[in-house]
């Protein structure tokens, strides 16, 4: 929500006398407030508001329908942490699906791998990803261009249920759970069992989880974690600190046929061993901020997420869906 703050009456003219802010609720009872250089776009589509902004602190940042999408400051981080534990968990991932991703930053960090030949990105909204190509051309880095990528304007769940073939790994980078917004159905048992059976033997799905700080991560992250436990034999739930995002954020890593031991061997993976798999299939410095030491600070949970992670019992399905505020 962008608006303006008055300053005092008495002071004279023509010194300016507001200034412009968005104001994004966190929660029930906490909003983060960030002063704005200027607006640089804002539309509607069929499906949501989209606004680009430039913020004081953080850059040009997308925001949809009032919430933080990512921002020049700290996108690498979010982007970074949610496709390579991923990618780096299957030993050559080929053919990759992603669900959302309008930024095409998701996409940009799966390309990155050589062994990759397909992607196949499916986003709902037209109007969002070329609002992104044109005003935040830095997020895709070009890899709009990259011919092994295919974008499909549609609906995630029924493209990827009507693909004919299967997929290494499975990315979620859709919107937040929102009431009355269009994603809420890619976090249900019911898609996560379509999803899985579209996964090769070995596949890996990955999907951001909601925000998880301590005062948060029970809104969805929890849920979330729970849901995916009922169809894959692993799950492993991971955060990072995003800053734009105003707190820590949760993701969820599920193996198809992976045991309890081998996700925890990839949770608890050597600094050095990690380091090495990555300089490996990537090269050196390609990444900002994912490296073995990282992965260790992102998968070593606080007590009492984990605590809560144990005790939920929520399954998220249609008819029973669970909202983020």
């Amino acid at each position: 929500m962008v608006g303006t703050e008055e300053k005092g009456a008495e002071e004279a003219q023509p010194r300016e006398t507001s200034q412009l802010l968005f104001r994004e609720e966190n929660s029930e009872n906490f909003a983060s407030v960030l002063r704005l250089q200027r607006v640089m776009l804002s539309t509607e589509s069929k499906y949501q508001t989209i606004q680009v902004i430039d913020t004081c602190q953080f850059g040009k940042t997308l925001i949809m329908d009032g919430k933080t999408q990512s921002a020049a400051f700290d996108e690498y981080v979010y982007h970074e942490a949610l496709v390579q534990p991923a990618m780096l968990s299957h030993p050559s991932p080929k053919k990759v699906f992603i669900g959302g991703g309008g930024e095409l930053a998701t996409a940009r960090e799966v390309l990155r791998h050589k062994c990759v030949e397909k992607v196949v990105m499916v986003d709902l909204d037209e109007v969002a990803v070329n609002v992104c190509i044109k005003e935040l051309p830095e997020w895709n880095n070009g890899c709009v261009n990259d011919p092994r990528l295919e974008i499909i304007f549609g609906d995630a769940i029924a493209s990827l249920e009507k693909y004919d073939g299967t997929f290494d790994v499975i990315i979620l980078d859709v919107c937040d759970p929102i009431e009355a917004g269009p994603a809420y159905l890619v976090y249900t048992k019911e898609f996560y069992e379509m999803a899985k059976s579209k996964l090769t033997d070995n596949g890996v799905l990955i999907t951001q989880s909601g925000a998880c700080s301590l005062y948060n991560f029970q809104e969805c992250f929890t849920a979330i974690h729970n849901t995916l436990k009922q169809s894959f034999h692993d799950v492993v739930g991971y955060n990072v600190n995003i800053p734009s995002f105003v707190g820590d954020w949760g993701f969820n890593l599920a193996f198809k046929n992976a045991d309890e031991s081998e996700g925890n061997a990839n949770r608890l993976k050597d600094s050095a061993i990690l380091d090495a798999e990555i300089e490996e299939r990537l090269g050196s410095n390609t990444l900002r901020f994912y490296d073995g030491i990282s992965h260790r600070g992102m998968f070593s949970l606080s007590k009492p997420i984990r605590k809560g992670m144990a005790q939920e019992d929520r399954v998220i399905t249609k008819s029973n869906p669970v909202f983020m505020y």
